[in-house]
């Protein structure tokens, strides 16, 4: 059994060896994203050893004096951090509550679309705001919002309303915040789902309109159930970010005035790194948020396994 084992063994080398051969196109074009993972996402991991330092620059990361979880104490113990946790954790909560069905909705809208033209049209104008840069669409949010020549405001002042500065005022920031994400996120997000929805069998849409299904009925009891696997994972990640937050977004729309409800990891960090240099301190809290966030997915997934059969592994 050993030796069939064996004499196999080369002939599986050779098989794959000229599939790889015959594939080589493909390998050379993978190369440069490869490349680009390794020197620019798993190289910098190696400068992760200064959140246990007091690093200086000119001593560099390895004449740095070692101080083990000093600035993790810190972190924890500080006036500052909990509060901007605080801050992270509601805004992205806000978000998967009221962020995530939100493409699933779309999806679903835009499988019932009959006319053709119309689908394309509305699904266009959907996706534009992702290839949009956050300094663009916060400009617009902000323009928007106004008090004084935004659209908002002026339909406001008509009721017989005072204008509101939504983007200065910390009871609406969050709101801000979690709706100018939908809107910018929300076509593109559906893309996923509508692909979903193309791979089920129209048949069973047939079949059930033959039966006397309504529309709702069969979204209920063949699109929702069929879309459970992707649904599955596209959560999974999603909690996985339940500590993360959107920097460009929060940084371009961020200001004095609504610091205590709208301060997040992000911002924190790059203030407390780029602008005050505690470089090992910023490094210590970027640590502490990714290690969560892997966490978060490891634990979604085994939720998810338990609860259905869909996992991500």
């Amino acid at each position: 059994m050993i030796k069939r084992q064996l004499n196999t063994l080369p002939k599986v080398q050779s098989r794959r060896a000229l599939k790889m051969k015959e594939y080589s196109g493909y390998y050379l074009m993978l190369l440069p994203i490869i490349l680009w993972y390794i020197i620019f996402r798993y190289g910098p991991m190696y400068g992760i050893v200064i959140a246990f330092q007091d690093f200086y620059p000119l001593k560099g990361i390895s004449g740095s004096e070692w101080v083990g979880f000093k600035h993790f104490k810190t972190m924890f113990t500080g006036l500052y951090f909990l509060p901007v946790l605080r801050n992270t954790i509601l805004i992205s909560f806000y978000k998967l509550i009221f962020g995530f069905p939100a493409p699933i909705i779309l999806a679903l809208i835009f499988n019932e679309i009959r006319h053709k033209h119309f689908k394309k049209i509305s699904q266009t104008i959907s996706y534009l705001p992702h290839f949009l840069s956050w300094v663009i669409v916060s400009g617009l949010v902000i323009e928007m919002l106004s008090p004084s020549r935004g659209l908002v405001n002026y339909f406001i002042q008509l009721l017989g309303f005072d204008p509101i500065f939504f983007v200065a005022d910390p009871k609406y920031f969050r709101s801000v915040l979690v709706g100018s994400g939908i809107w910018q996120g929300i076509g593109w997000g559906s893309i996923i789902y509508l692909a979903a929805i193309s791979n089920i069998d129209p048949q069973l849409y047939e079949a059930a309109a033959i039966d006397g299904a309504t529309r709702i009925q069969r979204i209920r009891f063949i699109t929702l159930p069929s879309l459970a696997p992707v649904v599955t994972i596209m959560l999974i990640f999603a909690c996985g970010k339940l500590i993360d937050d959107n920097f460009s977004q929060v940084y371009n729309l961020l200001n004095l005035k609504v610091m205590s409800v709208g301060d997040v990891i992000s911002t924190y960090t790059y203030e407390q790194g780029l602008v005050q240099m505690q470089y090992s301190y910023s490094t210590a809290v970027g640590l502490f948020k990714n290690i969560v966030s892997f966490s978060m997915v490891f634990g979604a997934n085994a939720i998810a396994k338990r609860v259905s059969e869909y996992g991500i592994w």
